[in-house]
């Protein structure tokens, strides 16, 4: 038992790292490919679609050779999950798009208390004051941290406004259908990785023409392009399934809060490898929102002993009273009732 619990908080710290590596060197390689130092490709949609349409091809080819098997879910609620991600990863580029900086990472904080209000109202779970406390230092550390001039329009907020409340609903859909269907995390991604690889190939083109005003038909490839195109797929591949991954073993919330620590992962190493400013008040920041995250899984672990505390408690009073009755029908040689239903035995 207590080598099952170990193999299990190492398969969750390994899923874990997973993410936060493939997330940051995701990122890192699309500033080389997106960047007008770099390789200046501007089709963030498009780039999408590939990545969406190689983890496609890696799910096909594992479940032809045994690796992994697909199981049935209903197409429709493949469509609406397709949909709702893809509204997701368009909210985001036309939000980042239209919006300052400061404006766009205030809203991707606010997923928190979102992803929290939508768990409350869609699952009736109910967050204890410590993991309340936990959030909220974790979204002014991380604030603090990327927070730098704040302006908004409309147009701006009503695609941040898309972009956080689709996000969010995927993130807590991940969890529900991988439960409703007793579904792998792989396997599902592999059901919905080529609808939204199709989508994306098809509308994206235009998207990133309606954020650019770039045709990609005009984009003149390099071999480095070519490279680091490829590179940022491969980890998209890792990306994605660490995202399932995490998802199927922590809620969606813990998904949000320990996820920004990929925020001070990138805030670090583009302070190494592409010359940014590191300001005293990004260092506080990041010390803040670490802080938040220990005080949040503190408050989770601490959680989750109070509430194994009575059921060990009444497993224990029921063997002892069980116990008794045995040896009282034994001495005795009467029929022995059933503790929990009544019923007589023997």
């Amino acid at each position: 038992m207590e080598s099952e619990k170990k193999s299990s908080a190492l398969s969750d710290v390994g899923a874990w790292a997973m993410n936060v590596i493939s997330s940051v060197g995701i990122i890192m390689a699309n500033k080389q490919l997106m960047s007008s130092s770099g390789y200046a490709f501007s089709f963030a949609t498009t780039l999408t679609g590939f990545h969406f349409a190689v983890t496609a091809m890696v799910g096909l080819v594992s479940n032809a050779t045994g690796l992994s098997s697909s199981k049935h879910v209903p197409m429709w609620e493949l469509l609406w999950f397709s949909i709702v991600a893809n509204m997701s990863i368009t909210g985001m580029n036309l939000s980042l798009m239209l919006n300052s900086v400061g404006f766009y990472q205030i809203s991707k904080l606010s997923m928190i208390p979102v992803v929290c209000v939508m768990e409350w109202i869609l699952h009736n779970k109910h967050f204890s004051r410590e993991v309340k406390m936990a959030v909220v230092v974790v979204v002014i550390g991380v604030g603090v941290c990327t927070v730098t001039d704040v302006k908004v329009n409309a147009k701006g907020f009503i695609c941040a406004f898309v972009a956080v409340f689709c996000t969010s609903l995927q993130q807590i859909s991940i969890g529900s259908l991988q439960k409703k269907y007793s579904i792998g995390s792989f396997e599902l991604l592999s059901r919905t990785a080529p609808i939204q690889a199709i989508s994306l190939l098809i509308l994206g083109p235009f998207v990133d023409y309606f954020l650019s005003g770039k045709l990609i038909t005009t984009y003149k490839v390099s071999h480095g392009a070519i490279f680091f195109i490829l590179l940022s797929c491969a980890l998209a591949v890792f990306c994605n399934v660490s995202q399932y991954l995490c998802i199927g073993r922590y809620s969606a919330v813990s998904f949000q809060v320990l996820g920004h620590m990929k925020t001070i992962c990138v805030l670090t190493l583009g302070w190494l490898l592409f010359d940014s400013e590191l300001t005293f008040k990004n260092i506080m920041g990041m010390i803040l929102a670490i802080v938040g995250m220990v005080i949040y899984s503190w408050a989770v672990e601490s959680g989750k002993r109070s509430n194994a505390k009575p059921i060990t408690h009444m497993k224990n009073s029921l063997t002892e009273e069980e116990i008794r009755l045995l040896k009282e029908g034994v001495e005795n040689n009467t029929p022995v009732k059933d503790v929990e239903l009544g019923d007589s035995k023997g």
